[in-house]
Parts: C-alpha cells; structure tokens; sequence
C-alpha cells in the first residue's frame, strides 16, 4: 500500500487557461453563459449546449470551445461544478456560487424515475 501510493506520479500541474478571444468578446459570451446557468441551472454541459444554441450565441466555434469558457469561468469563481450522484450514477452540473445545494437532485427525464433501490443487493 505504502509502496503504491508513492509509485504513481502526481497529477500535473494544470496552466491557467488563456481565452484568446478579444476581452468584450469574452464579456459578452461570459454574461450570456452566466445567466443562462443562473436562469435555468444547475445544468449538465449538454443542457448548457442547448440552451446556447437557443439563444443563438454568435462568439462560441462549438461545444468544446464552450467546455474551455466554461472551465476558464470556473477558474476564475464564476461558476462551480458540483457532483449530483445518485445511486450509480453521477451527474456533473455547473451552477452558480449562490444556488442552493438541496435543489441538485433534478431528473433529466422526467418520464424515466430514477430506480435507487436498484443498488440494494436482491435476496434469493
């Protein structure tokens, strides 16, 4: 155990995220994303990417260049990642720094509850 923990390396040291966008580019895509999670969160990147394209947001190249923005706002203490883990499954949602966290437990899919006594062993 002891000789295991000190055989794998440390996770590197991530850089801080540089936008390289213009600053009121930047402004802008930030304040959009930032109410759209406020207005609508907590939200999985997937809802964020479609909401995005509701809004028909002009600066983003596409999901991934929203991961990064999102990220570089994460960095930067404008929004936060929190886990929502239900029974097997985990859900990762971005919010705000003032949302509640009792409000996390949201189901994608309203038609299909969520099973948690699925994770309970059956008895023969």
């Amino acid at each position: 155990m002891f000789l295991r923990y000190f055989s794998t390396k440390p996770k590197p040291a991530m850089k801080p995220i540089e936008l390289r966008m213009p600053p009121e580019q930047t402004q802008t895509i930030t304040r959009v994303i930032f109410d759209i999670v406020k207005e609508h969160g907590p939200l999985t990147i997937a809802q964020t990417w479609d909401r995005v394209k509701e809004v028909g947001l002009r600066g983003l190249m596409g999901k991934s260049h929203m991961k990064v923005v999102l990220r570089w706002m994460r960095e930067r203490q404008k929004l936060r990642l929190v886990c929502n883990h239900v029974g097997p499954h985990k859900q990762f949602l971005y919010t705000t720094w003032f949302t509640k966290s009792n409000n996390f437990n949201t189901n994608t899919n309203p038609t299909k509850p969520v099973n948690v006594s699925s994770s309970k062993p059956k008895l023969p």
